[in-house]
């Protein structure tokens, strides 16, 4: 549990870290250095080059490793115009619809409503308070990285069947193809920087390296819906995040979806873990 709870938090710290490069870097320089310094530290630890790739292959990697990196992109290009925690809570909609998707229980209905409720209380409508309103940029932004997350989770499930842990570098080599270059065309030779060069390492290990594994660690020592459930808490320690590093500030109603958005993820990793303990028993 302690291993999850470290891993939200050295994601949500690196991700706030990272929105300090924007203004010199982008959002898209920002990405490409996470996705290729996450990327070679990848491949130095699992080696795929060992395994024998074939041409079939490139297409469920690819579709895999696309998703990622358009889902980082998406997602740092929403935190730029609106604050952390809510874009989170905003791209929670993707697991949270695929799990609910795969599901069969109408109960689940009642977590859907939840997220409905708590997303309407996050949208930019007309005749809204100006000064508190979200960019609906960042909304639209956050929104899409929710749909890569869902296609991520699809394919993701796919990949790890047929080639195990191998799956995780191949498919950042793809995304990498996929970031580098837009990183490259927006930020330009200021990434060749040594300050930013340290910068994006230390996004990297943050964002990247130190939670995988330490995720990886939990799922081996968790049951798996204790592990979603604890992983809805991402949205609030994501806010928290913001808060002390960025200096974001959220309105009542802002941290009042969040929760709802949240209480829906959890309902869901508690009703689907409860489904499975049925079936095995």
């Amino acid at each position: 549990m302690l291993a999850l709870l470290g891993s939200l938090l050295s994601l949500a710290f690196g991700t706030s870290f990272a929105k300090s490069l924007f203004p010199v870097l982008g959002a898209e320089g920002t990405t490409a250095y996470r996705i290729i310094f996450a990327m070679l530290m990848l491949m130095a630890v699992f080696r795929p080059w060992r395994r024998q790739w074939v041409w079939a292959d490139a297409l469920p990697l690819g579709l895999y490793g696309v998703s990622l990196g358009v889902m980082n992109l998406l997602f740092y290009s929403a935190i730029k115009t609106i604050p952390f925690g809510v874009a989170i809570a905003i791209e929670f909609t993707g697991p949270l619809a695929v799990a609910v998707w795969t599901s069969k229980k109408a109960s689940d209905w009642l977590w859907v409503t939840l997220a409905i409720v708590g997303l309407s209380l996050l949208l930019p409508l007309p005749g809204g308070d100006a000064a508190t309103a979200l960019d609906p940029w960042g909304v639209f932004f956050a929104f899409t990285a929710g749909i890569c997350w869902a296609l991520y989770i699809v394919f993701g499930q796919r990949v790890s069947l047929r080639y195990g842990a191998m799956a995780t570098p191949m498919g950042m080599l793809a995304a990498a193809l996929v970031v580098a270059p837009i990183g490259v065309w927006h930020a330009g030779s200021e990434l060749l920087h040594p300050q930013w060069l340290m910068a994006g390492l230390a996004v990297a290990l943050l964002s990247s390296a130190i939670p995988y594994a330490l995720e990886m660690f939990s799922l081996k020592h968790l049951p798996k819906n204790t592990f979603s459930i604890l992983l809805s808490l991402e949205p609030a320690v994501g806010a928290l995040a913001g808060w002390l590093v960025l200096a974001e500030h959220l309105t009542v109603l802002q941290g009042l979806a969040i929760a709802l958005v949240m209480t829906a993820s959890m309902g869901t990793a508690w009703s689907s873990g409860k489904a499975q303990a049925t079936v095995t028993s």
